[in-house]
């Protein structure tokens, strides 16, 4: 017989060359490339100029290293660590060089750079001409967040919880302490030499650091702003649609309000849990104080508005009185998230937006925490325009595809009216045979005969071609149907950096067809 000698324990006779490892069409050369085209340096602007401190890892390895790691559905900071030992292409981008926990505070760290390389290769899609924004679909899928719907809590359980934390801190320090407090001086500073050596020795550290303290300055001042005066809650009788709905709609609109508020905040979820128990309260008065506060300028309104005609608007409501205690329930693992609706059951998770083009390109990603997706047609064609002009593209989208749950009357016309983007959304749901009762005539009828047409029909029939096989790539096949970290601000940069590699991977492909072309 006749075989190839395998041979574990021949030694290389020349060095090797990482280069010679990976084909030149791999995906770890183009995204190695397409870094080197993008502009890092909020990345940069992160480090010291002068050089003092450890070694950092060079942000455009690491930037290329999430990438990469993203593309292939390995977002584990450990399964990134094991793939850099495994894997001969994470090595060649790692240069056999990282760990999971400077992986982990890396993108910790640029959490909002991160969020931006979205913008960045949907620039190199534009350069392939791949960025078509003629017809554009938008749905979202819910993506589960790191957290279970069994830490859910309610006031009450909440507060149980915090006292129980209490108690074990307690115990813990009188078991460590004794009779003690525990904020003694140390031995060395209870005399007035010690003292005096420890502040001399503090104040040479304190000038080699004046630099770090300016930021912290910066962080104390925003912390404190943070936690400063309540939620300013702005209710006008002119621009709150739902006022016909009674009390409800003034509500919806404060309930809005503030998650607007904690959205721009975008405060970062406490690591410590009885800091998250201690916010989570915080939260729940806070949800408690709105209600009051847009209960009372409903019925103030009632008392002293008037209608189109100039006449009072009659009889008052009914007297309301909001609980003594906050109503509903709060999440103590990752506060920002809700439990959302998905086509089975619920989830705590959140809802992940993207417009979509013909081409499969992600124009626009964003993450909300309500379950419906009934409210946020005019957002997403708002995000996509600002990614358009980011990326000095002048076209308008034309068309906006949606499923009837972006039926939204008021959004619609905006978008028509303000943006210039026509919409086809049918008013009617795919498993109804039959329209919603009171949905007939004008609006739902017009729309009705518009999709019912072979121009109209056929735009909307490509809605499912164009968005769905987006969120099947990034489910099913990368296995992405979790967010690693949490909070809102957190998930949202993950899921740009999801749909930025997913763009990746489609301009990947595009190019090796043009080159066999």
């Amino acid at each position: 017989m006749n075989f190839l000698a395998c041979d574990r324990e021949q030694p290389f006779l020349m060095p090797p060359d990482p280069r010679d490892w990976l084909p030149e069409d791999h995906l770890a050369w183009f995204v190695l490339a397409s870094v080197k085209e993008m502009d890092l340096a909020a990345f940069f602007a992160a480090y010291r100029v002068d050089g003092w401190g450890r070694a950092a890892f060079e942000p455009s390895m690491m930037v290329s290293l999430l990438l990469y790691a993203y593309a292939r559905g390995e977002r584990s900071s450990r399964g990134i660590e094991r793939k850099c030992v495994e894997d001969v292409a994470y090595r060649v981008i790692a240069a056999q060089q990282t760990d999971h926990a400077t992986i982990a505070r890396f993108r910790a760290r640029h959490e909002d750079a991160l969020g931006k390389l979205f913008s960045s290769v949907l620039g190199l899609c534009k350069q392939a001409g791949l960025v078509k924004v003629g017809v554009i679909a938008i749905d979202g899928t819910k993506i589960h967040a790191n957290a279970s719907h069994h830490s859910n809590l309610d006031y009450e359980q909440l507060a149980k919880q915090i006292l129980k934390e209490a108690s074990e801190i307690d115990a813990a320090e009188d078991e460590l302490y004794g009779e003690a407090r525990g904020d003694e001086l140390p031995e060395h500073l209870q005399t007035r030499e010690g003292r005096r050596a420890a502040l001399k020795e503090a104040k040479q550290k304190l000038e080699a650091e004046r630099a770090e303290s300016e930021s912290a300055k910066t962080e104390a001042a925003d912390e404190a702003e943070a936690e400063g005066p309540g939620v300013e809650i702005e209710l006008d009788s002119e621009v709150i649609v739902a006022r016909i709905q009674g009390r409800d709609g003034w509500l919806r609109e404060a309930r809005h309000q503030l998650d607007e508020h904690r959205r721009r905040e975008a405060k970062p979820i406490p690591r410590s849990r009885p800091e998250r128990l201690l916010e989570a309260e915080r939260r729940l008065q806070q949800d408690l104080a709105v209600e009051r506060t847009a209960n009372d300028a409903y019925e103030y309104y009632r008392a002293h508005g008037r209608d189109k005609q100039g006449r009072r608007l009659g009889h008052p409501p009914k007297p309301f009185e909001p609980p003594e205690t906050p109503a509903g329930k709060i999440n103590t693992t990752d506060l920002d998230s809700r439990n959302v609706k998905t086509p089975r059951s619920y989830t705590q998770g959140y809802n992940a937006q993207a417009v979509v083009n013909e081409f499969q390109i992600v124009v626009a990603a964003e993450v909300t925490a309500s379950s419906p997706d009934f409210g946020h047609l005019e957002p997403m064609v708002k995000a996509t325009k600002r990614e358009l002009e980011a990326i000095g593209v002048t076209e308008t989208p034309g068309v906006a595809v949606a499923d009837s749950g972006y039926w939204n009357e008021e959004q619609m016309d905006n978008v028509i009216a303000n943006e210039h983007v026509q919409v086809l959304i049918p008013p009617d749901a795919g498993k109804r045979n039959t329209p919603r009762p009171g949905w007939d005539g004008g609006r739902y009828t017009s729309m009705r005969e518009a999709l019912a047409t072979d121009y109209g029909g056929g735009l909307y029939r490509r809605r499912k071609a164009m968005v769905e096989p987006v969120f099947a790539q990034t489910k099913h096949n990368r296995r992405i149907n979790q967010f690693q970290r949490r909070g809102r601000s957190a998930a949202r940069s993950e899921w740009r950096l999801i749909t930025a590699t997913h763009n990746l991977l489609k301009l990947h492909k595009h190019q090796i067809g043009v080159a066999a072309a």
